[in-house]
């Protein structure tokens, strides 16, 4: 009777473990941003937009700590609003978008600071250049998308890149080498 109680109860604690585990979600590049700005020469904050990019998360609603994001957004997915702008960027001065065309962002840690705040630590890449980046993360919604009948979550994120990291620094500190990042992310549950 015992060994069965025993059986019985580390079954269910597998069962539990195993329900805890994170499920695959897969973002929605129709509705996921990355939103950058930095300082032009004192006299104004310079836009730029990243879409149309994907990425998956392993979400583990129960421990979000469990969790991680992976993130492959192309270079030349850039929106600046200036074609001249964009040229400049995906020179070798810059992105070099040619020869990295890929930008990419691997979580390596999330610490949840309240019940729907993160920081999320991670490996940014960009043109072969790997340095962390700390990201302010929120969940701003997890339930079923009402119209596409599936488990959906959103995300907010913001952060800071210092373009002297990955040898992006042409014309600092006039412009400044300090680039924000505001990020909103959807995610579908994987099929």
């Amino acid at each position: 009777m015992t060994k069965t109680l025993a059986a019985a109860s580390i079954a269910a604690i597998m069962a539990t473990g195993a329900q805890a585990a994170p499920e695959a979600y897969v973002l929605d590049p129709s509705h996921s941003q990355i939103l950058f700005s930095y300082e032009h020469l004192g006299f104004s904050t310079t836009w730029g937009l990243f879409s149309g990019f994907d990425g998956q998360i392993q979400f583990d609603q129960e421990d979000p700590a469990n969790s991680s994001v992976t993130i492959e957004l192309p270079t030349d997915s850039m929106i600046t609003g200036w074609d001249e702008r964009k040229t400049h960027f995906m020179s070798d001065n810059f992105f070099n978008a040619e020869e990295s065309p890929v930008v990419t962002f691997t979580s390596t840690g999330i610490e949840v600071t309240g019940d729907d705040t993160a920081t999320i630590t991670g490996d940014l890449t960009i043109n072969g250049t790997t340095a962390p980046l700390v990201l302010d993360a929120q969940l701003t919604s997890a339930g079923a998308h009402p119209m596409e009948g599936k488990d959906w979550a959103g995300f907010t994120a913001t952060g800071t890149v210092l373009r002297s990291d990955y040898g992006l620094d042409m014309f600092a500190p006039a412009v400044s080498d300090e680039v924000e990042l505001q990020i909103s992310i959807e995610a579908m549950k994987a099929d």
